[in-house]
């Protein structure tokens, strides 16, 4: 009998052993907002998974940041490519982040701090009443989105009165020099975080 019983609490705890759940990942970490220097209050975070070999793409959870700016997801370890953790504030720029399942263990937390910034705008108001054109080009300002104005010298013909928006960090300085009138000079203002700052040049 004492033979059976062992055989058996061995069968058991086989069974239990091919039962065993998947290990899980813990991604955590805080959120900051670079522009007033705090945490990221408010923005939604959203963690997804791609399947290996470029197959779907799967929300693993969605969470909102408080007071505290931290974020935390717990997800099993399914055989993915890689991650995104998607980050969303109204009035902030999106942040897109990738991150590699090789990246990761399953023998700690893995953490994972990220910022963003304010939104603003420079708005590039030109007013001529004669013919004559004005060139210009970047000097400071945002470069690396999607919704920014462009690093390459910009010419415009006059008679004009128009406003060009570009957009820009919170509270970081937009300039650009000029050519206009056989003239050239630099015009730049702070550009105020949620609003559109105009900087004017009249020839």
């Amino acid at each position: 009998m004492k033979l059976l019983a062992i055989a058996l609490l061995t069968v058991a705890l086989g069974l239990t052993g091919c039962k065993k759940g998947k290990a899980d990942i813990v991604l955590k970490g805080a959120l900051t907002d670079d522009t007033f220097n705090t945490e990221l209050v408010g923005a939604t975070v959203k963690l997804y998974e791609i399947e290996a070999g470029g197959g779907a793409i799967n929300l693993l959870g969605s969470t909102t940041v408080g007071s505290d700016g931290s974020y935390s997801f717990t997800f099993p370890r399914n055989p993915v490519d890689n991650y995104i953790l998607e980050i969303r504030k109204n009035g902030y720029f999106d942040q897109d982040v990738s991150i590699p399942l090789s990246s990761l263990t399953i023998s700690e937390d893995n953490v994972r701090n990220y910022s963003t910034t304010a939104k603003a705008w420079a708005g590039l108001h030109f007013v001529t009443s004669g013919t004559g054109s004005v060139s210009y080009i970047r000097q400071q300002g945002k470069s690396d989105c999607a919704e920014c104005c462009t690093s390459s010298q910009v010419t415009l013909n006059g008679p004009m009165d128009t406003t060009i928006y570009c957009i820009n960090d919170g509270n970081v300085t937009y300039s650009y020099t000029y050519t206009a009138g056989g003239q050239t000079g630099l015009k730049q203002a702070v550009t105020t975080a949620f609003d559109t700052t105009v900087i004017n040049l009249t020839f």
